[in-house]
């Protein structure tokens, strides 16, 4: 397999996971909005719930909120490392094959 096709397919393997992980992401994050506010009217409305109770789920949430953003973020940070030492191996192999070729005609 000639280099030019393995980096090729590692970069459509790239595309393709951070794809994946942004669709399943955005899909999980939808649903949990929703059940944040199916449980947020469902405390409104439940006259019998305590308001510490409210506030201990209000908390709960930002706290899943957070650490659910603070995830996203490592992914995406993984991946932009990723996708830079891949460019990186781009860049350096064209000077890697110009020292070469400088080092035959000598």
């Amino acid at each position: 397999m000639d280099s030019m096709d393995f980096k090729t397919l590692f970069r459509q393997m790239i595309d393709f996971n951070k794809a994946a992980f942004t669709n399943t992401f955005n899909a999980m994050d939808l649903l949990q909005d929703q059940a944040e506010k199916m449980m947020n009217t469902f405390l409104s409305q439940a006259g019998f719930v305590p308001k510490e109770y409210r506030k201990l789920v209000g908390d709960w949430v930002a706290s899943c909120r957070k650490a659910r953003d603070e995830f996203k973020q490592a992914i995406e940070e993984g991946f932009e490392r990723l996708e830079g030492a891949f460019a990186d191996e781009e860049t350096a192999q064209p000077q890697k094959t110009a020292k070469a070729q400088a080092k035959s005609k000598a």
